[in-house]
């Protein structure tokens, strides 16, 4: 479907009535409108907003006010996929180049662009840079340049790509467009970085809060097996999720176990043929209660807004990937779940990881840095969200009363003595052996290691059944995010002594020390705290109009081969069903809901509505 741009644009026309008229919301959202007219005035900027906070009406709505193509850089063909039919279906002509398009349907797209009927053309970098194309839009009338997924073009960021940084040849070829670079992940230091790549100094920055209220973190320390996943999956069963998991081995086992357990889950990794990729990512967007495991380093670029659970596995690489990755839940505003479970064992492998990455020593001290901050947040005992948003630049002035720090306050413990018995069992053993090993000294477990090392004649042998294996692990695991023990890459995983500053006056019993410890393993199975995983996030689907709405929501999608949020979002959804609108007139108020989605779905909708009693009004 691809409207003629006359039909629907306004070019130098009022933001807020296409807002309202085209897209069928009722007024901007935070700086949403700032960035719009400072577009539409022909200035450029950097916009940082969180995933879900609307960065893509930033570059749409000024596209249908400013005469000529806009045109939006993106990475993903998913991601361009998702907004084009989002945009068509709001009878705009939208369209995309990339190289999953059959030659007929490319061919289609060009003749559309060389005659001029088109108001958005999606690319990515690579297709834009290569090629004849940069030298045919410099003979079209050009609206403005959006260049989503900024983030990409600093070392700084977590997700760099070389070809991000050629894309400053647009304030050379065509100074006088508007360009506008937007992310949801850039820290103070990824966003100086990025507006001098792309050549932005001179242009505004707008910054909204990264704050997403409503995902809910919840962290669990890893115990072996799955068993916490599918726990915290049954409190979520018939909802759309994603599972991160480090390795493509990893995301094919934990998929395995979920089938088994009857959960419709897929596993998605990039070494999986092309089209068994493409089916796996039709089948979430297109379905309703799909589970996606996927790997931590794929990005999926799914513009999907009733995701209502991001879990993972393993820590992600960095809080900037954390961010991003727990970002694609909960898009449409509802309440949404961030679970992740971590252990000990994943910081050295993190640290490995970048330690025989190839990268330059630059590089990786950058993301050594970066991985110290995710270790912060991952140990934090307080409030998970101001540590969070502490990171990149922005204060929470009080605790969030939505994670697991604010949810299920922790008693602190002192824990002097137990860290000089713990630093202690790792010199004596000789500062090369991995945590696991360190507690069966200090628990005096009888394993053939122990004997045939002999570190059961050590002093420390036995020292400390005070502490449970759990508690043991979890003081282990603080040290090592405090810097006192370190797990370098020549150390195989194995832990030594961090900066003697450090660990001198803890080996001395003169730094205080009060940690977070679990509750002994009885005690956990009694209350139930490991597996505790708050309250469920659903929509209230017992009503039985919203039933009925997701039906005929279901049957429009299927009819059109299009995602069921591309026809309404679960938010509109809700809306209607509390609303329970009697009239055309009473549809086009309720967000969401535009000229032409009211000309094509309205009567329908009414309909559903009639049926279920929604026309009687007291």
């Amino acid at each position: 479907m691809l409207s003629s741009p006359a039909a629907l644009s306004s070019a130098n026309g009022d933001p807020l009535e296409v807002l309202q008229r085209v897209f069928g919301y009722p007024s901007f959202r935070g700086p949403q409108e700032a960035i719009v007219r400072h577009v539409i005035a022909g200035g450029s900027g950097l916009v940082l907003m969180p995933t879900g906070g609307g960065k893509s009406l930033c570059y749409q709505v000024p596209a249908l006010c400013r005469p000529g193509l806009a045109v939006v850089i993106s990475p993903l063909i998913a991601l361009m996929q998702d907004q084009v039919e989002a945009l068509q279906q709001l009878g705009i002509a939208a369209a995309a180049l990339h190289s999953g398009l059959d030659p007929d349907e490319s061919q289609k797209v060009w003749r559309h662009l060389n005659a001029g009927q088109l108001d958005l053309l999606y690319v990515s970098p690579e297709r834009l840079l290569n090629g004849d194309l940069l030298e045919r839009l410099s003979s079209s009338p050009l609206a403005l340049f959006a260049i989503d997924e900024a983030h990409c073009v600093s070392q700084w960021g977590h997700d760099f790509r070389p070809e991000y940084r050629q894309l400053d040849v647009l304030a050379r070829r065509f100074a006088q467009v508007p360009r506008l670079a937007l992310t949801a992940t850039a820290d103070p230091r990824t966003q100086a970085d990025i507006r001098e790549r792309l050549q932005l100094l001179e242009g505004e920055v707008f910054v909204a809060s990264f704050d997403r209220p409503n995902i809910r973190y919840l962290l669990r320390h890893k115990q072996s097996g799955n068993g916490q996943l599918l726990q915290f999956l049954e409190e979520h069963r018939a909802e759309s999720g994603i599972v991160y998991a480090r390795s493509r081995s990893r995301v094919e086992r934990v998929a395995a176990e979920l089938q088994a357990a009857g959960f419709d889950a897929i596993g998605y990794h990039a070494g999986m043929e092309a089209e068994a990729r493409r089916q796996a990512l039709q089948r979430f967007r297109l379905g309703s209660g799909v589970v996606v495991v996927a790997t931590i380093a794929f990005g999926m670029g799914i513009d999907k807004p009733d995701v209502r659970f991001v879990a993972h596995v393993d820590l992600p690489k960095s809080l900037e990937a954390y961010y991003q990755e727990t970002g694609r839940a909960g898009r449409d505003g509802l309440p949404a779940v961030a679970w992740m479970a971590h252990g000990a064992a994943d910081i050295p492998q993190l640290r490995r990881f970048i330690d025989d990455s190839g990268a330059s020593e630059e590089q990786k001290r950058i993301e050594h840095g970066k991985l110290e901050a995710l270790i912060a947040f991952s140990e934090a005992s307080g409030c998970r969200r101001q540590v969070l948003m502490h990171h990149f630049g922005e204060a929470l002035a009080e605790p969030c009363n939505n994670c697991d720090g604010c949810l299920e306050p922790q008693q602190r413990s002192d824990c002097r003595v137990a860290a000089q018995k713990a630093l202690s069992a790792v010199y004596r053993t000789g500062q090369r052996f991995g945590a696991a090993h360190v507690v069966d000294v200090l628990l005096g477990g009888n394993t053939e290691k122990i004997r045939s090392l002999g570190h059961d004649q050590l002093g420390v042998y036995g020292i400390g059944k005070e502490l449970d294996r759990s508690q043991w692990r979890a003081l282990l695991r603080q040290l090592v995010s405090l810097g006192a023990l370190v797990s370098p890459a020549e150390a195989k995983g194995g832990l030594c002594f961090g900066a003697p500053e450090l660990v001198q006056p803890l080996l001395r019993g003169e730094q205080q020390l009060a940690l977070v410890l679990p509750p002994p393993a009885k005690e956990q199975r009694r209350r139930g705290v490991a597996a505790s995983a708050g309250e469920s996030a659903v929509v209230n689907d017992e009503d039985p109009l919203l039933r009925a709405l997701k039906a005929w929501r279901r049957e429009q999608a299927r009819l059109q081969g299009v995602p069921p949020y591309v026809v309404f979002h679960d938010r509109t959804l809700v809306e209607l069903a509390g609303v329970r609108p009697h009239s055309l007139a009473a549809l086009a108020g309720v967000s969401g809901i535009g000229s032409a989605k009211l000309e094509r779905y309205g009567e329908a909708l009414l309909e559903v509505l009639a049926a279920h009693g929604a026309g009687i009004h007291a």
